[in-house]
């Protein structure tokens, strides 16, 4: 019996090769190694990664529905890159909700989700100087949704993860230097977390993100 196409695209976009093609596309955006604007040519991707273009037509569509490639008729696909407005608007929503976020995580206070946060930190800390950039950029990763497995609020969870992805794109090329100062800041946030100082924490995860991002709010 023939498969209707739309149920074969579904499962072609979630087969073991389009996720590894996915995770291979996204780890490169997002260490920095494939910059804003970079063409991502279907070709070439099939090529390199060993595998036939399907898995990597539906991996450019996964992570363009994420936000970090942008499809364009007649040109393809490229590592999507922001305009000066839209990395304002990003940072500004960015900051917002990792201070909601910070906040709600001191109010809750779960004592077995903050020590998970600890042993995070503890790791983050010890390889801030010597780790290379796709690690630390995965700890700290680790980190801010550890911090919002505290906060308990899935909704708030789901949309801060798509952003950290998006301003991912944003913080990369501009963190290199800057891994000790990132996991000092995270330390901060999560002293304020443990005492239970809700607007501390707050006023912390807003300010790390502008630091970040090297912008003023």
């Amino acid at each position: 019996m023939d498969i209707p196409a739309a149920e074969r695209t579904l499962g072609e976009s979630h087969s073991p090769l389009t996720r590894m093609v996915v995770d291979t596309l996204r780890d490169r955006i997002l260490s920095g190694a494939a910059a804003g604007g970079d063409r991502l040519v279907e070709g070439r991707l099939s090529e390199e990664l060993g595998v036939s273009r399907m898995p990597v037509r539906e991996a450019l569509r996964q992570l363009a529905a994420e936000g970090l490639v942008t499809i364009e008729p007649r040109r393809g696909a490229a590592v999507t890159q922001f305009t000066e407005e839209q990395v304002r608007e990003l940072v500004e929503v960015r900051a917002t909700l990792e201070g909601l976020n910070a906040k709600l995580a001191a109010k809750r206070h779960d004592s077995a989700k903050i020590e998970e946060l600890q042993r995070i930190l503890s790791e983050g800390v010890a390889l801030a100087e010597t780790g290379d950039p796709l690690t630390l950029m995965r700890l700290n990763q680790r980190f801010h949704d550890a911090l919002a497995n505290i906060a308990a609020n899935s909704v708030l969870r789901d949309i801060m993860r798509s952003l950290r992805d998006r301003t991912a794109l944003l913080f990369s090329p501009l963190n290199s230097g800057r891994g000790k100062q990132n996991w000092e800041e995270h330390a901060a946030i999560l002293r304020a977390v443990i005492d239970g100082d809700a607007e501390l924490a707050s006023l912390l995860a807003t300010r790390h993100v502008y630091n970040a991002a090297q912008m003023q709010p």
